[in-house]
């Protein structure tokens, strides 16, 4: 986490038209304490109007609360598809007619993916697996990769292997798993909209496992998946009570043949103001850009979030969909002069 003091001090207060602002002003950048619920609500619902001076004030907590710094991050899919789980927004789901089927990477492709991931300048290299829980042949290759891949190559590595046991996060802990990745998706009382297969309890059992584990918690979800604003600021209030390391924050890219297959793009400037809205709630978080971003904010829409509160990316290709080139995201870092964040910083 970063500390708790601001890296730098503030200006004197600016006028607004917008009293929620000058009170965010006050409690998130001079204090430190993210909006409640509530008070976030208040942001969401602010006009278009508003929209500058809301990413100018979250980029504000984002340098004073965590610093200039970038992190990078790469993932890649393990075991794709087959999935036994009906999350409505994933094509990986063996329940539905999407056209992504099962499939295995074996160890040298995995430890080929992480260098490349280590040249794009990343520090952190995240394995994936569309499973509901790990299985022993899965953990078996889990480690497998992990060893190989520290034998390769300086790199953080994370997992995202649904969710575990207590003796599956001690032994993902021993294997050298520093952080790990499971998204509570969206707000508890949307949860059974998007999830019928498990609950969002379970869920939020696995996060707390992890955490006793002695490894960082990487919890987000995705927004546009027809969940109310109050459901977002719900949302967003329910991950800042979890307090994770890294919230990675994904777009809804509706995927063909899924249950949330019709649904439209979430706007630009909602999408923009979620991101703000989020910084707010987390002044200290990694808050990372994730899925979707390419589709609901092209390419000054990722300018803009990322002078609106984000600190953190993920470069190149998603699990099932596209991103931007790496390349892209590295020289648009350097544009704006933001430093990525370094691997000894990241230990």
């Amino acid at each position: 986490m970063a500390d708790s003091r601001p890296v730098t001090s503030s200006p004197a207060q600016p006028t607004t038209r917008f009293p929620i602002l000058a009170t965010a002003r006050e409690q998130v950048l001079e204090r430190g304490e993210g909006l409640s619920p509530a008070q976030l609500l208040e942001v969401l619902q602010l006009p278009d109007a508003a929209l500058d001076e809301l990413l100018g004030l979250a980029h504000e907590v984002r340098m004073a609360w965590c610093g200039p710094e970038v992190e990078v991050e790469g993932i890649i899919s393990l075991k794709t598809g087959g999935c036994p789980e009906d999350c409505h927004f994933c094509s990986q789901s063996g329940l539905f007619a999407s056209p992504v089927r099962s499939a295995w990477l074996d160890i040298p492709m995995l430890v080929e993916a992480a260098k490349q991931t280590a040249k794009t300048g990343a520090t952190e290299f995240c394995i994936v697996a569309a499973v509901r829980g790990p299985d022993e042949r899965l953990m078996a290759q889990v480690a497998a990769g992990i060893a190989a891949i520290k034998d390769a190559v300086d790199i953080n590595i994370a997992c995202s292997l649904g969710m575990l046991t207590a003796e599956q996060t001690d032994r993902l802990a021993a294997m050298g798993v520093h952080r790990y990745n499971h998204n509570l998706e969206t707000a508890r009382s949307y949860f059974p909209q998007v999830v019928t297969t498990h609950t969002w309890q379970e869920r939020w059992e696995t996060l707390r496992l992890v955490r006793d584990a002695g490894m960082e918690v990487c919890c987000g979800g995705i927004v546009g998946m027809g969940e109310t604003v109050e459901q977002r600021a719900e949302f967003a209030g329910q991950l800042a009570e979890l307090d994770p390391h890294e919230v990675p924050l994904n777009f809804l890219n509706p995927r063909p043949g899924t249950p949330f297959g019709d649904l439209e793009l979430m706007s630009g400037p909602d999408a923009l103001r979620t991101v703000a809205g989020f910084r707010l709630a987390l002044p200290r978080t990694v808050l990372r850009f994730a899925g979707g971003r390419e589709l609901t904010l092209g390419d000054l829409g990722a300018r803009r979030g990322l002078l609106g509160g984000i600190n953190a990316v993920i470069v190149g290709n998603y699990l099932t969909t596209l991103g931007r080139p790496a390349e892209s995201d590295i020289d648009l870092l350097g544009e704006l002069q933001m430093p990525l964040k370094a691997l000894n910083d990241t230990l």
